[in-house]
């Protein structure tokens, strides 16, 4: 049953004198202190509609202080690759706006697990329902009934620890004193938790812990005109990763920020209607074709009156856009940054074939990630490909465990062997990434027992050795296997007869003259916008929801940036917490 959920107004103070400085590639500035004015009220009510698949309260843990001092951790051993956290889908002038996104956000399924929502406007009213799971859970046709209107807006979510947070799924709607606006945002700022400290120095109330409902009120305090303007004075003081849409009464707004980590593209359905998604394969299933991309620190406006205006107003570097939305994150039916995802993977295995070579008899992937990598390796190779792990799509993230402990249980669940295609073979095994080693062991442990003669292990993708900051769940470095053991230490720790990775040199020649404009922090540790704090791991999680039990039964702790990283002790007390 919906009910209406609470939210908190935010602050009306106006917008700091200057914004908060951004310091060169690879280095850190320290955060500049903020002086506020006192906050404006307004009596304005601005309309909006929250609905929940399952309406909770929005209790905090009554034994913490602040939502940053309460630690999950955010990785279980059968379930060992990065993760991205969002996927984001806009339209505009479709009566059927939120039945398209419903079918868009399925298309980005794959980009977020946890919870779903839509926001649509219908007579200048934003209306939103959000759920915990996936989008066919969340939604069906009395939910979508409450949804009209030609303006839309869905946002897909993995959390990033612990359990989905109903007051944590997006898009978030909020009111301020010229109306209301809807944001879904996929990314993870770097500087949220200063921006938060000093927004709530000012008064501010924060009803979430996401670092997404910052922007909402970098906008309300704002005093740019018009509306756009406002975006733009906000987004001038983010640092980090976004790819955002937003929504008000008459208009939508697609932003990216100014290197692009994350993607966003615009596409048009034959009646007009304008689409912004993650990948163009949402495009694909709503039949809206493919236009061309949001550029990095680039404002699109949509409406009724002007159509569709760009405005490049914020300061935009060179690109450095994520390599692992190749690598693993999109689907090979996606174009990605003006490539072809399914072309780079297939490149990537050929490059394997040709720098790594070993007799085999048979390639195998591991499903589903690594199948177009392993496609390419086995006609470079000229060896046959089979399947030889077959992936059950029936599986959910958690599951009971039989009383008898079984070993390898979560994997074996999730993959099982074809002894056929593997008894008494050499066989090469192809996979997109090896993160702490874990799932990659249990594997090579599966495959022998189906009989494999020799088992040799290829990676498509270079040694990851740091941990992402810009909207991926990666592990912290000091867990990332490559960043603790040679690829020998690797092989022995896997169990593997040879084990070799996509090399980095090879990769960047590959991309050829677009080399430049991807980031490889994950790969080398140099950051294009460099952490300034704890990372961010959507705090919220850690907050108790009413449904989850209490913050007693968690353990675990905060992900501690780069260890150069010089932090105010005034700016983030959190840090010198986690050290005691």
């Amino acid at each position: 049953m919906a009910a209406s959920a609470s939210i908190s107004p935010l602050s009306s103070s106006p917008a700091p004198s200057k914004p908060i400085s951004k310091g060169p590639s690879f280095y850190l500035n320290q955060p500049q202190k903020t002086h506020f004015s006192k906050p404006v009220f307004h009596p304005r009510r601005p309309q909006f509609i929250i609905c929940s698949k399952n309406p909770i309260s929005d209790f905090f843990s009554t034994n913490k202080t602040g939502p940053e001092e309460s630690f999950l951790p955010s990785f279980s051993d059968d379930d060992d690759k990065p993760r991205e956290e969002c996927g984001v889908v806009g339209i505009f002038g479709d009566p059927e706006a939120s039945r398209l996104c419903y079918l868009a956000l399925h298309a980005l399924q794959h980009r977020g697990q946890e919870g779903a929502g839509i926001v649509a406007v219908n007579n200048n009213v934003l209306q939103s329902v959000t759920g915990v799971g996936l989008v066919s859970d969340v939604f069906n046709e009395s939910k979508l009934s409450q949804l009209p209107g030609e303006m839309a807006i869905g946002h897909v979510r993995y959390s990033t620890a612990g359990s989905s947070m109903l007051k944590n799924v997006q898009p978030f709607v909020a009111g301020y004193r010229f109306g209301s606006v809807g944001v879904a945002h996929n990314g993870n700022l770097v500087n949220y938790i200063a921006l938060r400290h000093m927004l709530e120095d000012n008064g501010s109330i924060f009803n979430t812990s996401s670092d997404t409902e910052v922007v909402l009120h970098l906008i309300a305090i704002s005093k740019a005109r018009p509306f756009f303007l406002r975006i733009v004075d906000a987004c001038e003081k983010l640092e980090g990763a976004y790819s955002m849409v937003f929504v008000t009464e008459d208009k939508l707004v697609a932003v990216r920020d100014p290197h692009g980590f994350r993607p966003l593209v615009m596409g048009r359905r034959s009646n007009g209607a304008v689409v912004f998604a993650s990948e163009t394969c949402a495009l694909d299933l709503i039949e809206a074709t493919y236009e061309r991309e949001v550029n990095p620190g680039e404002v699109l406006v949509v409406d009724k009156k002007d159509g569709v205006q760009s405005l490049c107003l914020m300061p935009h570097p060179e690109p450095k856009q994520c390599i692992f939305e190749h690598i693993y994150f999109a689907l090979p039916n996606s174009v990605v940054f003006g490539r072809s995802v399914y072309e780079s993977r297939h490149a990537f295995g050929e490059i394997l074939a040709t720098e790594a070579p070993v007799d085999c008899d048979v390639v195998i992937a591991v499903p589903d990630s690594g199948v177009v990598a392993a496609l390419g390796y086995a006609a470079k190779a000229g060896v046959p490909f089979q399947q030889g792990l077959i992936r059950s799509h029936y599986v959910g993230r958690t599951f009971i465990e039989p009383s008898q402990k079984i070993r390898d249980f979560g994997v074996k669940l999730k993959l099982s062997p074809v002894r056929g295609v593997l008894e008494g073979k050499r066989v090469v095994v192809v996979d997109d990434s090896i993160v702490r080693g874990t799932t990659s062991s249990k594997i090579v442990r599966l495959i022998k027992e189906a009989g494999a003669k020799e088992i040799h292990m290829r990676i498509a993708s270079p040694p990851i050795i740091a941990s992402c900051y810009y909207g991926v769940d990666t592990p912290s470095s000091e867990e990332l296997i490559s960043n603790r053991m040679s690829v020998e230490e690797i092989r022995e720790f896997i169990g593997c007869d040879s084990l070799a990775f996509l090399p980095f040199d090879s990769l960047k020649k590959m991309l050829a003259s677009d080399s430049k404009t991807f980031c490889y922090a994950c790969f080398s540790g140099k950051y294009p916008v460099m952490p300034k704090e704890v990372k961010v791991k959507k705090v919220g999680d850690f907050l108790d929801d009413g449904l989850n039990g209490p913050m007693d039964s968690i353990d675990g702790g905060w992900v501690k940036g780069p260890t150069n990283i010089n932090i105010e002790k005034e700016i983030d007390p959190i840090y010198q917490q986690s050290k005691n």
